[in-house]
C-alpha cells in the first residue's frame, strides 16, 4: 500500500539561486544534490519531515514542462509504496495506466509512473532497503 508522500516538484529556471533561497532564505535543509548526464537532482526538506521539495530545473514559463530529447520531466508528485510492484499489479488491475509495462530498478530503489486521465505523470516509487532497515 501506498505510505507517504515522497516529493513534490518545483519548477526553477536556477537551481543554484532557488537553493540558496530553499536553504538561506526559508531555512529548509539541502537533503540530495546528485549530479548525473542527465541533469541534476536536488532536494530540500523541512528539518524531521520525510517529505522533500525537488527543485528541478525548467525554463521561464508556468506549467509541466515539455519533454524534451532524451530527458524525462518527473511527475508533479512522487508517491512512496512499501511494496511497489504489488501496488503495481493492484492499480493496474483497477485500470491505471503506465509509463512502461513493469516497474523498473534503480539504485535508488524502483519505480514507475502513472499517467492520469489529463496525461499527469505521477511518480510511483520505493526505497532501496538497507541492511539493517526493518
Amino acid at each position: 500500500m501506498l505510505t507517504d508522500i515522497m516529493y513534490v516538484t518545483i519548477y526553477v529556471t536556477d537551481q543554484d539561486r532557488a537553493l540558496a533561497f530553499y536553504t538561506e532564505g526559508l531555512g529548509l535543509q539541502k537533503r540530495v544534490d546528485h549530479r548525473a548526464p542527465e541533469g541534476r537532482f536536488l532536494t530540500v526538506g523541512t528539518p524531521g519531515s520525510a517529505v522533500e521539495i525537488v527543485l528541478w530545473p525548467h525554463a521561464a514559463s508556468s506549467g509541466q514542462p515539455v519533454r524534451e530529447g532524451a530527458g524525462i520531466a518527473p511527475g508533479p508528485v512522487f508517491l512512496e509504496s512499501d511494496d511497489l510492484r504489488k501496488d503495481f499489479e493492484l492499480f493496474r488491475e483497477r485500470g491505471v495506466t503506465f509509463d512502461q509495462l513493469e516497474p523498473v530498478d534503480y539504485p535508488f530503489g524502483i519505480r514507475i509512473e502513472a499517467v492520469d486521465p489529463d496525461g499527469n505523470r505521477i511518480s510511483l516509487r520505493q526505497r532501496v532497503r538497507r541492511s539493517g532497515d526493518a
